[in-house]
């Protein structure tokens, strides 16, 4: 493995299965793995599956995985990059991964720009930042990440993996997050694009109002009296921003461009 990939493999049997009960992987499935490294939950999901697709970035874990594989008809491995890789012609899928940390968060929206074949996602991913993913309104975990996440699919931390179970050994403790994709949007948008500028503004600072942290949208427009369109939405203007749900941050969108 190059140390640039910075990926640490899981060797434990039960964990594996117990990801691929996660993932509810069936003889129906075709499923996506990203950085199969060794092979082990590739075989395991290829006794399952009905296609498994692995793609691996690393040429000599792909040349070895080649040869551990070759008796399994129903694996295609792809000697690749997961952030480039165009999936829209695989058809309905369902990925099922251990994902090299560093790439967690570009690698989820890239998925999701597939979204009308993508059914679940579920990743072995950093426990932080699968808590960031889960987070509901209120907490410290919950921002631009939950919000972002969750405005494509529900997400659900499933269980803890101690770092113990990989090698190498990470610094850190993971999490198996499952993330159902939804069909289309949970809230009704006026402008997508907006509320996604929205809540970046609101979370750049978390020590502040939403009143306040929504002072560098007040240049132009009806955000030159943003109490009163706060108000208008039913948005006490001293809460701060991460008490906010979706559905407030929708309806604060949709209260901007002229109403819901």
């Amino acid at each position: 493995m190059k140390k640039r990939l910075s990926q640490n493999f899981l060797y434990d049997p039960s964990i594996l299965k117990r990801i691929i009960q996660v993932a509810r992987v069936s003889p129906e499935d075709t499923v996506v793995e990203i950085g199969p490294g060794p092979g082990r939950l590739t075989v395991f999901l290829a006794e399952r599956a009905k296609e498994v697709v692995a793609i691996e970035l690393d040429r000599a874990l792909y040349e070895a995985l080649k040869e551990k594989t070759a008796q399994f008809a129903n694996i295609t491995l792809i000697h690749g990059d997961a952030l480039k890789f165009n999936y829209a012609g695989i058809g309905p899928f369902k990925v099922v991964a251990n994902i090299p940390y560093h790439i967690t968060t570009p690698l989820i929206f890239k998925l999701i720009e597939h979204r009308e074949n993508l059914i679940s996602m579920t990743l072995t991913v950093q426990k932080e930042v699968a808590e960031r993913i889960a987070a509901g309104p209120g907490g410290k975990d919950y921002g631009v990440l939950s919000l972002s996440v969750q405005y494509y699919g529900r997400p659900k931390l499933k269980f803890i993996i101690p770092k113990g179970a990989f090698r190498p050994v990470p610094r850190v403790d993971s999490a198996c997050i499952h993330i159902e994709v939804y069909k289309g949007p949970p809230v009704n948008l006026k402008d997508e694009a907006f509320f996604f500028r929205l809540i970046r503004t609101a979370f750049s600072t978390r020590r502040k109002t939403i009143l306040n942290a929504l002072k560098p949208l007040t240049a132009n427009g009806p955000w030159e009296k943003p109490a009163k369109l706060l108000s208008e939405a039913g948005i006490d203007p001293t809460r701060r921003p991460e008490t906010l749900s979706m559905e407030e941050f929708a309806l604060l969108a949709n209260q901007y461009r002229g109403g819901s």
